[in-house]
């Protein structure tokens, strides 16, 4: 399939992308390599013109907020943001913040406002515990976003994550898909920090040394399952139950690169669309919208693309991402291909 200019989710319409990284060292053996990404869904206000959204949990050892509401009502209305397991509070009050100074209506004369935050563990790099993110990084990363070429690699959330025992983070790819003289794009962005070096299905891949299971090892020194989120976006008219279709089929992606879905590991994905947006309030009792139909042979298509444009994203977190230097000296190399 063709991919977009930037082989990007930002390749979407509408769709962009910032980072805030933090890399500095702490006191003592602390470092802080984090940081926080914002995914914003469309170029207008998110909470008055709601993104059809879902959500699949694959595997449900994760911290991410927000999605009992996704799940219920089939909309976003905030960005999607991505950060560190114990920096989802401090990045949840800063997008709060945000939008609540962007909508003075919200919590006073209108509802409240469902934040969607995802996370993975960076603890074997980054001095988690000392919660460096503060929630003005959060709305820095929202004011930082581009809708054009994505910086990947160890930047934003993924600075300290690590995908097959090797350098992962941030990595995008998107896919064109074209029916008569209707042309949409589907991308992907994932955050990678999953699987072990033997598991790894991409040509040319060199499995990182890593000590077998047998191998005694300090408890400290363990690194955690970790966990991948995974965010399709798309400008395809799908309602929510047809993004929920999309959402398994990324699945489909992440298993391709040869992940067999850890017991620790937390695998979210979440899909939306810019191309069914539902209006905050109103007095209409209905609505009428255009709606790709189920059984038209687009969908296939559009599942193809969600797969597709996984698996690359996965591979271009890879590719992207440098050696990285975290807490206690430990270090991370970057993928190794033959």
């Amino acid at each position: 399939m063709n991919k977009g200019k930037w082989n990007a989710i930002t390749d979407v319409e509408g769709v962009s992308v910032g980072h805030v990284t933090l890399d500095r060292p702490g006191d003592g053996d602390d470092y802080f390599c984090t940081g926080v990404t914002a995914i914003l869904p469309h170029s207008g206000n998110w909470f008055k013109e709601k993104p059809a959204a879902a959500s699949f949990v694959l595997n449900g050892f994760g911290k991410t907020a927000g999605l009992v509401q996704v799940e219920e009502l089939g909309v976003l209305e905030s960005p999607i943001m991505l950060t560190n397991t114990f920096s989802v509070g401090a990045v949840l009050e800063g997008t709060l913040q945000y939008m609540l100074d962007e909508n003075p209506a919200i919590g006073d004369s209108t509802s409240s406002l469902n934040i969607v935050v995802g996370e993975c563990n960076d603890s074997y790099l980054n001095s988690m515990r000392k919660m460096a993110v503060r929630p003005e990084d959060a709305v820095r990363a929202i004011h930082e976003a581009s809708g054009e070429e994505l910086e990947q690699g160890a930047v934003g959330a993924g600075k300290g994550m690590i995908c097959y025992g090797a350098k992962g983070g941030i990595g995008s790819s998107s896919r064109v898909v074209e029916a008569g003289s209707r042309t949409f794009t589907v991308g992907t962005l994932v955050l990678t920090n999953f699987g072990r070096g033997h598991e790894c299905r991409f040509p040319g891949w060199v499995a990182p040394e890593e000590p077998t299971p047998e191998t005694p090892v300090a408890e400290e020194e363990k690194r955690p399952d970790g966990s991948v989120i995974i965010v399709v976006a798309t400008d395809a008219p799908l309602g929510a139950r047809q993004l929920k279709r999309i959402a398994r089929r990324a699945a489909i992606g992440l298993g391709r690169t040869g992940t067999h879905i850890h017991n620790g590991s937390g695998d979210i994905i979440i899909a939306f669309s810019n191309g069914l947006l539902t209006s905050h309030g109103g007095e209409e009792m209905t609505v009428t919208r255009e709606i790709i139909k189920d059984d038209h042979p687009i969908m296939n298509d559009l599942f193809e693309a969600a797969i597709a444009s996984t698996e690359e994203a996965v591979l271009q977190s890879l590719l992207h991402a440098e050696t990285t230097t975290g807490r206690k000296g430990r270090v991370v190399r970057k993928a190794e291909f033959r």
